[in-house]
């Protein structure tokens, strides 16, 4: 058991890393926002991710012992899960030039609340009555960050909920894909057809902007190094512990994304953030451990059910 335990937490400080690579990557999006559109961020961020993820897919044990595969089965998944992750950039890039920056971060956190939803009609799982009052719980404080009024409840404030629900979709995808498929496999196909669905869109749309100076080329670099290095490290840490150990630790986004915007942006949206952010965090926190108890549950009595099959041993007379 004590082995288990610097794994346990090398994951966990991974996953941190994950979450301010992350944050870091929105302050670039919301820097360069003003100069170029959603969707073209959203095709450089992902050319430059591609990198990122063939890394963690060849450093993938699993991978090599298997023969290096690079087919996937199941591919039409893997294609609406790259659509589903384009839409969500798209919705939270755009969120992010138009919202303080905390605030379209923390209603993204409801991705939780919808995948809970999501898995009844998708997946078949049932949902009890803890969890949908975790679910009610948690799009309460969406309600209250966003505000209940008319001149705060406008399609700005929706962009961000919008990106919630598509990387739902992504998040309910990868579990419809067969288990021995490596994530950083399934991460480069999503990451290429995002790359080519931003592009084809950018292209279709608004175009390519000419860069602004030479500047910029470095922010684009970084913010594709920041998110593709993000998914480096949850893949990595994802394979040393189980997600239900590292779920509890997503909620760090939130403090964390307030403190850089209010360090880089001069953003200090404590009205509309409290108490919205501690609901809707309470609500993820509760999911997290009852899904953590049921899957103790479920292991127990297969445990319980295995020791009853065996053989009893004979007795020697």
């Amino acid at each position: 058991m004590n082995r288990l335990l610097p794994s346990t937490g090398l994951a966990i400080a991974l996953s941190l890393l994950a979450i301010l690579l992350f944050d870091l990557m929105g302050l670039v999006i919301k820097l360069l926002s003003s100069d170029y559109a959603a969707i073209e961020l959203s095709a450089y961020r992902n050319i430059v991710g591609l990198l990122p993820s063939g890394i963690a897919l060849w450093l993938s044990a699993d991978w090599h012992s298997k023969g290096r595969p690079v087919r996937l089965r199941q591919w039409q998944l893997a294609l609406w899960r790259g659509v589903f992750t384009t839409a969500a950039q798209i919705m939270f890039y755009l969120s992010l030039g138009r919202l303080a920056f905390a605030t379209a971060g923390t209603i993204t956190y409801t991705n939780a609340f919808i995948m809970t939803a999501l898995a009844v009609p998708l997946l078949g799982e049932k949902v009890g009555a803890l969890r949908w009052s975790a679910v009610a719980v948690g799009f309460a404080g969406v309600v209250m960050v966003i505000g209940p009024n008319p001149e705060t409840f406008n399609r700005d404030a929706l962009l961000p909920l919008g990106a919630a629900f598509f990387y739902a979709l992504s998040g309910v995808m990868s579990k419809m894909i067969d288990d021995d498929v490596p994530s950083a496999l399934l991460n480069i196909y999503s990451t290429a057809i995002s790359v080519v669905g931003a592009g084809a869109l950018t292209i279709a749309t608004v175009g390519f902007s000419p860069l602004r100076d030479i500047s910029d080329l470095g922010w684009i670099l970084a913010m594709g190094c920041f998110g593709g290095t993000a998914v480096l490290c949850l893949v990595i840490s994802y394979r040393m512990t189980e997600q239900s150990n590292l779920a509890p630790f997503n909620y760090f986004g939130i403090p964390i994304a307030f403190v850089l915007g209010w360090l880089f942006f001069d953003e200090a949206p404590w009205g509309d953030l409290f108490p919205g952010a501690l609901l809707i965090a309470g609500g993820g926190l509760l999911i997290v451990f009852r899904e953590r108890h049921l899957r103790r549950r479920r292991l127990d009595q297969t445990t319980t059910s295995s020791a009853s099959c065996a053989p009893t041993p004979k007795t020697r007379l």
